[in-house]
């Protein structure tokens, strides 16, 4: 009697189970999604100094307003001597006026007692000091200094006759003059007399000129204080309206560091631009982190699926591996084995290869193909799809809700794809004596597909991942691929797929197309 052969597919079906990718650390995640791992990153300085851009704004605001205090500055001392230099100017001129229009001689100056205020006034006893306010001396038609009232010329006199040098023509020229007299500034004018005598007249500036001198230094004084106080008000102002900024640059670093759940917090008294600039930053960080959280899910379940992906071929490729070797090795005697042992590698190669179609289907479905769409009837797909799980089961009772026609604009193969995957699932993961129910209708501009089952229903975390890649419930048989192609399918054509169940209450899917 030949010994029984080991059956490698028993083998192949007590292999270990799928691996599950153990939870991976963010860096491996970033790796295998195909994003830079995070890196230490060193947050930046805040520089105080002028380089800043806090620096700066307070240079720039104490410049514009120190340009603004000398230019003002200028402009009223400017005024300030034009109008006194125009008071003494106004005075002398009329001092010569009248000198020239009365037609005196100096001797009638110097007899008539009509002119002792000039006297007391402008001759040198009236003043002895080195610099006197105003200057009244004589000369005659050669340059030379004469006396006034029995009074010889003094020396401030002869100075001032020393510093004109055409007496002649300063009294034929109607504008005043600037001159210095022992180290003194003056004005000065002059009037020829009726006997040909000239008269020279000068008033001191001195004063007009330490007046401005201390204006000059009081507007020094009140600016200094100015643009001091300006400069420490701008530094605060401006450090309060640079604060959002510097959250930025925090916000920025923290994110760069791997906290993507960092969001620029808003100031007290945010100004329009900086809170635009905010809104905007945290919209931009939102999404980045939706991104990111996306493709680490994506990494997650890329990882996922090429370990089922590899369990799911090595099953059936170990059966194939583990017939031929035996076949190899001669084990296969008589013809009752090798016949079961190529019917096994054939339902394996078969498997397989449905398999493998199934992975083709995902993959063209996730490079968004274009579908052949046209007007399909519905109700005739669901009625078709109805006899064909008749004639797979027929003592399971099947309840078709789809009468009439009912067009939808879409791929038919697609829609095929979906019917038949759904029923497949029933007929594999129910009893064969379970009834099911096929259900159509047109409710608001889409279509109601549903097919329900009173088989045993799925757990809550099973329902959930249903539309997982090779998830199959509670191990049970098939590759686990259906449901997410006729999710798929479903969202190719612009709809939804939602699934209804509890333990022991059976399981429904409703499909939603839209009608156009």
């Amino acid at each position: 009697m030949t010994p029984a052969s080991p059956d490698p597919g028993a083998a192949a079906a007590q292999a270990e189970p799928s691996p599950r990718a153990e939870p991976a650390s963010r860096t491996e995640l970033a790796l295998c999604a195909g994003i830079p791992a995070y890196v230490s990153v060193r947050r930046p300085r805040r520089h105080r100094g002028i380089h800043s851009l806090r620096g700066k704004l307070t240079l720039a605001n104490v410049g514009l307003l120190a340009l603004g205090i000398i230019v003002a500055t200028a402009v009223s001392l400017m005024g300030m001597r034009h109008y006194l230099l125009d008071q003494v100017d106004t005075e002398l001129s009329k001092t010569r006026e009248s000198l020239t229009g009365s037609r005196l001689t100096l001797h009638q100056i110097d007899s008539l007692t009509a002119l002792a205020f000039v006297r007391e006034r402008m001759v040198p006893g009236a003043d002895r000091s080195d610099k006197p306010d105003s200057i009244f001396a004589a000369v005659d038609g050669h340059g030379t200094p004469l006396s006034v009232g029995g009074f010889k010329p003094t020396d401030i006199q002869r100075a001032l006759v020393t510093a004109v040098d055409d007496p002649s023509a300063l009294a034929h020229d109607p504008a005043l003059h600037d001159t210095t007299v022992h180290g003194a500034s003056y004005r000065v004018t002059g009037a020829r007399l009726a006997d040909g005598t000239y008269v020279l007249l000068a008033a001191s500036t001195d004063a007009l000129h330490k007046g401005i001198a201390k204006a000059l230094k009081l507007d020094l004084g009140v600016g200094t204080l100015l643009l001091s106080l300006l400069a420490v008000l701008t530094m605060i102002s401006v450090s309060r309206r640079m604060r959002p900024l510097e959250d930025m640059v925090e916000t920025s670093s923290a994110i760069a560091e791997g906290d993507l759940t960092r969001r620029v917090p808003s100031s007290h008294h945010p100004t329009q631009e900086v809170e635009q600039l905010r809104l905007a930053l945290n919209s931009m960080l939102h999404q980045v982190e939706s991104a990111y959280r996306t493709r680490e899910r994506s990494a997650a379940q890329l990882r996922r699926f090429v370990a089922d992906a590899s369990h799911e071929l090595r099953t059936p490729l170990s059966a194939i591996r583990g017939y031929l070797q035996l076949y190899e090795k001669g084990m296969l005697l008589e013809p009752g084995e090798r016949r079961r042992a190529w019917d096994r590698m054939n339902a394996e190669a078969d498997r397989m290869g449905r398999l493998v179609d199934e992975l083709l289907i995902l993959a063209r479905l996730d490079q968004s193909p274009e579908l052949r769409f046209k007007n399909v009837d519905l109700s005739r797909l669901v009625r078709d799809a109805a006899e064909d799980l008749r004639a797979q089961q027929p003592g399971r009772p099947v309840t078709v809700g789809a009468d009439g026609t009912l067009l939808v604009h879409a791929d038919e193969s697609g829609l095929r794809q979906v019917l038949g995957n759904l029923v497949a699932n029933v007929r594999t993961h129910t009893p064969a004596d379970v009834p099911v129910r096929l259900g159509l209708e047109r409710e608001d501009g889409t279509v109601r597909l549903c097919v329900a089952d009173q088989g045993p229903g799925l757990a809550e975390e099973d329902a959930a991942r249903i539309f997982d890649r090779f998830f199959r419930a509670g191990g049970g048989a098939g590759s686990g691929l259906g449901m997410a192609i006729v999710q798929g399918v479903v969202a190719a054509h612009g709809g939804d797929v939602a699934v209804r169940t509890a333990p022991g209450a059976g399981l429904e899917v409703t499909v939603t197309l839209p009608t156009r």
